[in-house]
């Protein structure tokens, strides 16, 4: 039997509402429940899920929502008794805060009058209209906020562009802005790299690969993965670009985009022509055959660091592609054990991974994204968890690992899976321990497949370095110790998988050549420049969980208690923007 509870005007933010969802989950007599803010698009997830009642029908987007599938009056009064108490820890947790909360946007900018960020993670339905309010008080945007529809993202960007102002996003999941991490985003050594990237996790991996070999990143600025789409045109990108070739303390520019708009693609390597430092960029998907002038080349993420540090250093660009020990002796496989399950948490890296399998399958390069999987033929699956698919209503994969564990699960039991390939994303806003919370799945899993006579093989890359809140090293000696393949990047495990099942990467040593220069206009802003030359100071727009990184580096912040409003209604909304 369905129940219902509506908290009226008790706004909470979504990740707070998950790991509450997930709590209360764990009651004994609850067989399903969900908690959300009573959006029209929350309210079509309760239908999707079964959860639907008539008492959501009045209920407006300030109120928070929860349904409870019991057969017991009693725990009901249990969720709501536990619900309330995971509040108060949160109120409590609150008013401990080293920063203040204030609840405008006016008095945001009245407590912290320097501030030249805005770090906005509110639903997507409102982030466009928080953004514009952004770039009318003269901030720099950096949007993690998804599902912002491509006109808003186009016509932002270009009021950014206009005003001299850096808008990073929508759905820009990474940063670094002179050291400190934004949204989720590794703890990285400061250095001369300085990085550009249309895509989170391919940020990370460069990143933490750049750290582990002993350097470290100016600033790494995130674009928004639709920023090389033919609508927007890479305007953040070029912004991006030229910010760092005008940034005295960055040596080397690292390039990183998930597969761009030909057109959109070319526009940016010619604006790389014209700058005076080394450049290598990756544009996914693509397999490049040479070096161009002062533009290099890079066919994986793991090659794209080992390029930047090469030329940092001046060492000569290796024609090995930088492919480290992936070579697995003595695997055992049934005839009919073929397959590799990719099991992701990182939307680049599983989209890496599906460009290096397609390669040794001699198909090209080919990525797909049919219900998040970004590769799917012969038994063979790359899928990404974070995809929106599976985090409708849900904790991303790097937060909790129960989507995860049901796909473990599920390809250990195809009796045509030899490998399952996972990654391990650590740093800020990361689970705690997601080595230890996957670990019961890969175990359980292993033992089925020898308990029906196969040999299943678990290999794992962790993305992280040794000063990330979770302990690195201790990720890695706890997967080795369960007996999974651990290496030491996903080029690396995904090359391994491909070894175990008898495949390799088809790679092409590239040829340097000779380009003329271009001559674009690499002037930046005073508003830019001053960006990239000085510390962030930043207004925090929703998930409060971001502050913790800002906190730690010693960065002013204040956080903006945000909330929709007018009752998040849509024509009221409106009115009182026109209003203004």
């Amino acid at each position: 039997m369905l129940y219902t509870i509506i908290n009226k005007n008790s706004y909470q933010d979504s990740i707070n509402l998950m790991l509450l969802t997930n709590e209360l989950l764990t009651i004994e007599g609850v067989n399903k429940v969900q908690v959300m803010m009573a959006t029209p698009s929350n309210k079509d997830l309760f239908k999707d899920a079964g959860l639907y009642t008539d008492e959501l029908e009045e209920a407006e987007s300030s109120d928070m929502a929860i349904v409870v599938d019991t057969e017991s009056d009693d725990k009901v009064k249990e969720v709501n008794d536990r619900t309330e108490q995971y509040l108060k820890d949160q109120s409590i947790s609150a008013g401990a805060e080293s920063f203040q909360t204030v609840r405008t946007w006016n008095k945001a900018l009245e407590t912290l009058p320097k501030a030249n960020v805005a770090l906005i993670s509110v639903p997507g339905e409102y982030a466009a209209e928080e953004g514009e309010k952004a770039l009318d008080n003269d901030l720099h945007v950096f949007m993690f906020s998804d599902n912002v529809p491509m006109e808003d993202e186009a016509r932002l960007k270009q009021k950014a562009n206009e005003k001299g102002l850096l808008f990073m996003g929508p759905d820009c999941g990474t940063g670094i802005l002179d050291g400190v991490p934004m949204a989720f985003a590794n703890k990285v050594n400061q250095g001369q790299i300085g990085i550009v990237g249309a895509s989170g996790t391919g940020i990370q991996e460069v990143s933490a690969i750049i750290d582990r070999l002993g350097e470290g990143v100016s600033h790494a600025i995130g674009t928004g993965g639709r920023d090389l789409k033919d609508p927007i045109g890479a305007t953040t990108m070029m912004d991006g670009i030229k910010a760092l070739e005008n940034h005295p303390q960055t040596d080397v520019i690292a390039i990183i985009s998930k597969p761009p708009a030909k057109e959109v693609r070319d526009k940016v390597v010619d604006l790389l022509h014209s700058v005076s430092k080394p450049v290598v960029a990756i544009f996914l998907g693509e397999k490049p055959t040479q070096h161009e002038g002062n533009v290099h080349h890079a066919y994986t993420l793991a090659e794209t660091a080992h390029i930047a540090v090469d030329l940092l250093h001046g060492d000569e660009i290796r024609q090995d592609n930088y492919v480290g020990d992936y070579k697995i002796e003595g695997s055992e496989l049934k005839e009919n054990q073929h397959a590799i399950k990719g099991l992701y948490s990182g939307g680049t890296l599983a989209s890496e991974a599906a460009v290096l399998l397609s390669d040794a399958l001699g198909l090209g390069s080919e990525i797909t994204n049919e219900e998040g999987y970004v590769f799917r033929k012969d038994g063979h699956e790359i899928v990404d968890l974070g995809d929106d698919n599976y985090t409708q209503g849900k904790p991303h994969p790097m937060i909790d690992p129960e989507t995860r564990a049901d796909f473990i699960a599920k390809a250990a039991k195809d009796e045509q899976t030899a490998v399952i390939l996972l990654d391990f994303v650590l740093g800020y806003g990361s689970h705690d321990d997601m080595a230890s919370a996957l670990l019961p799945a890969i175990k359980d899993g292993m033992a089925h497949a020898k308990s029906e006579g196969r040999e299943l093989y678990i290999v794992a890359s962790v993305c992280g370095t040794k000063n990330d809140p979770q302990d690195y090293q201790g990720h890695i000696s706890r997967l080795k110790e369960a007996g999974i393949i651990v290496k030491d990047n996903n080029d690396e495990a995904v090359r391994a998988a491909l070894d175990i099942i008898g495949l390799e990467v088809n790679d092409v040593a590239k040829e340097h050549k000779e380009a003329d220069k271009t001559n674009n206009d690499l002037s930046i802003s005073e508003n830019i420049a001053s960006l990239v030359n000085n510390r962030p100071s930043i207004i925090n727009v929703g998930l409060k969980s971001f502050t913790d990184a800002i906190v730690s580096n010693n960065v002013p912040v204040v956080q903006y208690d945000w909330r929709p409003i007018a009752g998040g209604n849509p024509r009221m909304r409106k009115i009182l923007s026109l209003l203004k």
